[in-house]
């Protein structure tokens, strides 16, 4: 496309790259060739041990292996097709059962070659470290590396199918049920026209952050009574979903809650504690960001669903297009292929932009084979946060295709310890960007509103990673809890890092209900290690031009090496708790701006 015309914008999925429809009728001829393709695997090596003793039958194994990670991942472009369906609208149920039914397909097939890497974790130490040192296995060594690690945990063959296959009831259906509630919910409540509106929950928790206060009290009235109305049912769903991680945990000798979560991160536990702790001792910065806050608002003090409101001018209206443009030319400036990659998205729908009933209620951006699209899921209301979840998502894009490019099938992935630093690195880049369109009275405002990305991203997140480690004791001490005590515990880790400023006002101990990430047990860390690894990331560049060279490097990594070691080769030791803190001093040198601006503001009304 000649970057010089008009950008074509199409602001619903195009699928038909993965189906025409729901009803394809290729369907059935795709899911009857990619079972032939896995079973051809089982029958070629299930009976076989020579690729667990010989480098060169395992380097033939390995890229049958690749090839089907390849041109499969699973159920094909059927399975991804109806998963993005189901998250498109979840009210809708023929798409629901025919997720569930390739969801359950995806199981089946994972079981049937699960044998492949059991029985290559459990070679003995000598042969992996010929392995290791294989040459012709060198571009499988750290999937080498990662499948030995992850086999001091595993069951037998047979144990690892149960739990596979159980899965599904034990874990995601409990967590699907209650999402699906809510995102079905609608309420009457003020729109931004002072006008009575029926909304559906997205659109609901959007006004949340109204400047005007009518709105947001209106809408926070309506978020409250929803999630009352489901808090018992989450209360099951929280503790079924507990107690499953509990019973795989003793299964598996993991000796603490979230050590399985980094065994898959391929991060060590050690990193992430030094993280946490070093985040937590500065919950200061946090308060005081919040009191500023309040003093802003003119208010004693926040409710805890102020604490995204935001200040000054920067609540102006974007229209999609504006947000468009302003990516792009963030983008052109960073580096040409990252600005191609943008523009490809747009120009082929592969961003479903608006929210609307049924649809899930938060962004992603999600891919599967190398030959798929990449797609992208928002639910863009026109505030400057969202286009800044535009540039987040298409971080996560950007990286996502440039490891496939770069990486075979079983390196691209990128793991969650470290994918939150190309989204975040992309975020902040675009809001400076966003920032320039102010004028010099508004720096307050662009400085608060940074800041609350910063808080939210990294405080904000660990306060909630010590939310889960708090409940995840607390269940292993008493077996049940109730959405009371789990309220209690929400409200005592939200309290810490918000402090004195923010009043936990009567319903928020339920606003757990609808938090999708302390399902996806410990996945928060990544927010907040994402965010001051980008800060170094960014500062190199801002110094240094040609370092986005190093960026693009670290983007195409993919699974190749470790987090520890990829960031070693950039010169950034994530173990040294010095690093995290030179972040976390930038995010306080940005509060000592502000606070010096709303010095010199005239008092609020």
């Amino acid at each position: 496309m000649d970057d010089a015309q008009p950008m074509v914008l199409k602001t619903q999925w195009d699928l038909s790259p993965l189906l025409s429809g729901d009803d394809d009728p290729k369907i059935d001829a795709l899911i009857d060739e990619l079972k032939r393709a896995y079973q051809g695997f089982v029958d070629r090596w299930e009976q076989r041990t020579d690729y667990l003793e010989n480098p060169a039958v395992l380097k033939e194994a390995l890229d049958d292996y690749e090839l089907l990670a390849k041109n499969y991942n699973g159920t094909d472009s059927v399975g991804y097709y109806f998963t993005l369906r189901n998250a498109q609208d979840q009210t809708n149920a023929e798409v629901k059962s025919q997720s569930a039914k390739f969801t359950e397909l995806e199981i089946k097939i994972v079981n049937d070659i699960s044998f492949f890497v059991i029985r290559l974790g459990k070679v003995a130490p000598e042969i992996q470290k010929i392995m290791l040192e294989s040459p012709p296995l060198e571009p499988y060594k750290h999937f080498l590396e990662r499948v030995f690690e992850t086999a001091k945990y595993n069951l037998s063959e047979a144990e690892e199918k149960i739990l596979l296959l159980k899965s599904q009831t034990s874990y995601a259906n409990w967590v699907n049920m209650v999402s699906e509630f809510v995102s079905k919910e609608e309420r009457e409540v003020l729109d931004e026209d002072g006008q009575l509106t029926v909304k559906a929950f997205t659109d609901i928790l959007n006004l949340v952050n109204s400047q005007n206060k009518e709105v947001r009290m209106s809408s926070a009235r309506a978020v409250n009574k929803i999630l009352k109305k489901h808090a018992s049912v989450a209360e099951y769903e929280l503790n079924s979903i507990l107690q499953d991680h509990k019973v795989e945990d003793d299964l598996r000798r993991y000796d603490r809650p979230d050590k399985a979560t980094h065994v898959v991160d391929d991060i060590d536990s050690q990193v992430v504690d030094v993280l946490v702790d070093a985040v937590s001792k500065r919950y200061d910065i946090s308060a005081r960001y919040y009191e500023l806050k309040a003093k802003l608002l003119g208010v004693p003090k926040l409710k805890y669903y102020e604490r995204n409101v935001s200040l000054g001018n920067l609540n102006k209206k974007f229209t999609y297009q504006k947000a468009v443009e302003l990516v792009a030319t963030t983008f052109d400036d960073l580096d040409p292929e990252f600005a191609q990659i943008f523009r490809k998205m747009i120009k082929n729908g592969q961003v479903d932009v608006y929210p609307k009933k049924g649809k899930y209620s938060s962004a992603f951006c999600t891919s599967k084979r190398h030959t798929d699209p990449v797609y992208i899921l928002l639910n863009f209301a026109g505030k400057l946060d969202d286009v800044t979840t535009l540039a987040h998502e298409m971080g996560h894009a950007i990286n996502a295709t440039l490891s496939m490019q770069a990486q075979n099938a079983l390196n691209s992935e990128t793991p969650i310890s470290t994918t939150e630093v190309s989204s975040i690195f992309m975020e902040d880049f675009v809001f400076e960007r966003a920032s320039l369109g102010y004028s010099s009275r508004d720096k307050l405002s662009m400085v608060m509103e940074k800041l609350d990305s910063d808080v939210s991203a990294i405080f904000r997140q660990v306060s909630c990673y010590q939310f889960e480690q708090d409940l995840h004791k607390s269940y292993r001490e008493k077996n049940y809890l109730t959405k009371e005590e789990i309220g209690a515990l929400f409200i005592k880790h939200m309290s810490a890092y918000m402090g004195d400023a923010v009043e936990q006002s009567p319903g928020s101990q339920n606003w757990w209900v609808y938090w999708s990430h302390i399902r996806s047990f410990f996945y928060v860390y990544s927010y907040a290690s994402g965010q001051l690894i980008s800060k170094a990331l960014q500062n190199m560049v801002r110094q240094d031009k040609t370092a986005i060279a190093q960026v693009k490097k670290f983007l195409s990594a993919g699974l190749s090496k470790s987090p520890k070691e990829l960031f070693l080769d950039m010169g950034i030791d994530i173990t040294d708790c010095n690093f995290w803190n030179k972040g976390l001093n930038e995010v306080e040198q940005l509060l000592s701006q502000a606070e010096s601006l709303a010095g010199q503001q005239p008092p609020s009304n």
